[in-house]
């Protein structure tokens, strides 16, 4: 799986972009990243840039990877996450799937109620350890 990091400038500080899942769905309104699954014969850069241009209307140049993440839920569910940062982008944002969607400084991260397997990005961007 891969997520996107959307970065822009806030004034005084670096904000990212947050997506609340909606209510009907598993793990109904937790924060995430945007991003999805890679579908075969993909790259992980080319899924992101498909998933990001299904979910928010967008064309993403999608920049370094800064994290992987491998998460196993009390469930027996398990992920592998790839997180990438995303600086530019084409078009407007549009909420195309998500409950709500918010720009947050990385310091005021911890504060949204985030998947399971975000909690150790969110401690590491909150601390300004990834960015």
């Amino acid at each position: 799986m891969v997520a996107a990091l959307i970065l822009r400038e806030g004034g005084t500080a670096v904000e990212v972009l947050v997506c609340q899942r909606k209510p009907d769905q598993p793990m109904s309104l937790k924060w995430e990243f945007p991003g999805g699954k890679i579908e075969p014969g993909e790259t992980a850069e080319e899924a992101l840039a498909r998933e990001l241009q299904e979910e928010l209307g967008i064309e993403a140049v999608i920049g370094k990877r800064v994290s992987r993440v491998r998460h196993k839920y009390r469930n027996g569910g398990a992920i592998d996450l790839q997180f990438f940062v995303v600086k530019e982008f084409g078009g407007a944002l549009e909420n195309r799937i998500f409950n709500d969607m918010r720009w947050s400084t990385l310091e005021a991260l911890p504060q949204f109620d985030f998947l399971a397997a975000d909690l150790g990005l969110i401690r590491d961007l909150s601390e300004g350890r990834l960015l």
